[in-house]
């Protein structure tokens, strides 16, 4: 597995309709992207998110050159750490051990820069399963604020992870 640049024209129709219903979605967008997902309204938001924080968004690709993974990734050089978003795999290879891969040459990406101390994240506690996957990746928790987000007549919290680099 290999890790590039995302590419909008040549991958938005592959990444599309990895998520396919709308709670899912606001557990993965945190509702900043609409749901379905929209070219233009993704294009726009990597536009804002590159402008206000430097964020590049980034795709997974296997040896065969199949796209399975996307997250965005951007580097506070105030506070020397970086800040994964958007993480998602396909739905064909989940539980495979895919997104561990990426997570993990993401973080090697990361820390190669030599001023980024660690890589921080949010997930939702309700998301259970990806707050596993990334106590498992090494990420710890960092706080949690309660009631921070809001979908339909629920309320999720919002758990902040961080995992430093190895020296």
């Amino acid at each position: 597995m290999k890790i590039r640049e995302f590419e909008i024209d040549n991958d938005f129709d592959i990444i599309k309709d990895w998520i396919t219903d709308e709670r899912t979605h606001a557990m993965w967008s945190a509702n900043h992207l609409i749901y379905p997902l929209d070219k233009s309204n993704l294009q726009q938001i990597l536009s804002e998110i590159k402008e206000m924080f430097g964020d590049k968004a980034f795709v997974a690709v296997t040896d065969e050159g199949s796209v399975v993974g996307f997250y965005c990734y951007s580097l506070n050089n105030t506070t020397n750490e970086g800040m994964l978003k958007f993480v998602v795999v396909s739905p064909q290879v989940r539980g495979k051990g895919v997104a561990g891969e990426m997570i993990k040459l993401a973080l090697k990406d990361a820390f190669d820069n030599p001023n980024a101390n660690a890589v921080h994240l949010n997930v939702f506690p309700e998301n259970i399963r990806a707050k596993k996957f990334y106590e498992k990746i090494g990420f710890k928790e960092r706080r949690t604020d309660e009631n921070a987000f809001m979908f339909k007549d629920e309320a999720w919290g919002r758990c902040n992870m961080v995992i430093s680099k190895l020296l």
